[in-house]
């Protein structure tokens, strides 16, 4: 089982430099299904030897202010939009 389990598993080869989204895996008591919970983009600034990643948001106001992940938690930012306004519609 082992093996099949590994052979599904895709690897994650971050550069730095490249834009990133991160995944927000926090436990909420009303999770919205409609809500997105990828946040972002964040520039890559360093990799680590062990998956680990250190990132820097570019809406920030302090240019320096940068903390480390774990890269399971990144996906590559392809570009676009992201839309982060919620509407209320009442029934």
């Amino acid at each position: 089982m082992k093996v099949y389990h590994d052979q599904k598993l895709i690897q994650k080869n971050f550069q730095p430099g490249q834009q990133v989204l991160l995944f927000n895996s926090r436990l909420r008591l009303f999770p919205s299904k409609l809500k997105s919970k990828w946040y972002g983009p964040f520039i890559i600034k360093e990799v680590g030897p062990s998956g680990v990643v250190e990132l820097v948001d570019l809406a920030s106001s302090d240019p320096e202010r940068s903390w480390i992940v774990n890269g399971q938690r990144l996906k590559i930012y392809t570009g676009g939009h992201i839309e982060r306004l919620t509407s209320v519609i009442h029934l």
